[in-house]
């Protein structure tokens, strides 16, 4: 009996966990799309938008991290975000592994776009705002989704997943949790769902390797800048292979999604094997810290 409470306390532990990680998500993104209607309708000309939601994110980070009130709470807070700092290799090879895996997403959501009729997810048309005000709600963006996403997902969620399964399945689980969270937003097509859930293995995978969120941050970034403003907007104009057939570009991202797919892959073992001679430095250090402090 005292077992089956365990496992149930367990698993609805996991469960708050997974609540809070749509609920981080979807309140930032939420919160910046107001802000950003709020902040055309009135004044365009303007940007106030973005130091404001520069503001609110660096206070919920804070929080995340450990900051604030109640100081019960602080220590576990911080272990849950692991925003921890690593050695200049790790990050290297992070990032390395991150950017082949965005050239591969790329191809794979170019493709599946030509297999698959979906409605293509198109920027609002923002060319009667002054540009200045454009590009700065676009690094916005790519900022607001890549450091909630990763805290609530790859640092609260998949920490408590780890904590009751194994590295690989926690980061599968958190990557179903993480796909099914963009449903709402850019449809429950299965084409979506995959690409999402590859996204979510990409930046769980890094984040177990390197037991931090910070090393695929930058990398998220990147890759929402470049779904902004290169793929995204030729979306519309992608042709069906089963309406006007294949052609030399459906091939040649069908083979860039393959061959960077392996790319990444070899990176990702290079990154596992850097990150483990990290690991006895961590621990090196937590016993001194803890000695010091005793």
């Amino acid at each position: 009996m005292e077992g089956e409470r365990s496992f149930a306390t367990r698993t609805l532990k996991v469960a708050g966990f997974g609540l809070l990680a749509f609920a981080i998500t979807i309140l930032a993104g939420g919160i910046w799309s107001g802000l950003v209607v709020a902040n055309l309708q009135s004044t365009p000309a303007v940007p106030w938008s973005v130091p404001l939601m520069a503001l609110l994110l660096w206070l919920a980070w804070s929080y995340l991290g450990g900051k604030g009130w109640p100081r019960s709470t602080s220590e576990a807070r911080r272990r849950y975000l692991r925003a921890k700092r690593k050695s200049g290799p790790t990050y290297l090879w992070a990032w390395v592994a991150g950017v082949l895996s965005v050239v591969a997403l790329a191809g794979y959501w170019i493709v599946l776009f030509q297999l698959v009729k979906m409605p293509p997810n198109a920027l609002s048309d923002v060319s009667r705002y002054p540009r200045m005000t454009v590009v700065l709600m676009i690094m916005m963006g790519s900022f607001v989704a890549p450091l909630m996403e990763e805290a609530g997902f790859r640092g609260y969620f998949q920490v408590a997943l780890e904590r009751e399964f194994r590295g690989p399945v926690a980061v599968v689980i958190a990557s179903v949790l993480f796909a099914l969270a963009h449903g709402p937003t850019q449809g429950f097509l299965w084409p979506k769902l995959l690409f999402y859930f590859l996204v979510g293995v990409t930046f769980g995978a890094t984040a177990h390797l390197t037991n931090s969120i910070l090393p695929a941050i930058p990398v998220h970034v990147v890759g929402l800048l470049i779904f902004f403003t290169l793929i995204w907007p030729q979306d519309a104009a992608r042709r069906l292979v089963w309406e006007g057939g294949t052609d030399s570009w459906f091939w040649i991202h069908t083979t860039q999604a393959i061959a960077f797919t392996v790319l990444a892959v070899w990176a990702f073992r290079r990154l596992a094997r850097v990150s483990s001679r990290d690991a006895p430095s961590e621990a090196t250090n937590l016993g001194i810290h803890k000695a010091s402090a005793s």
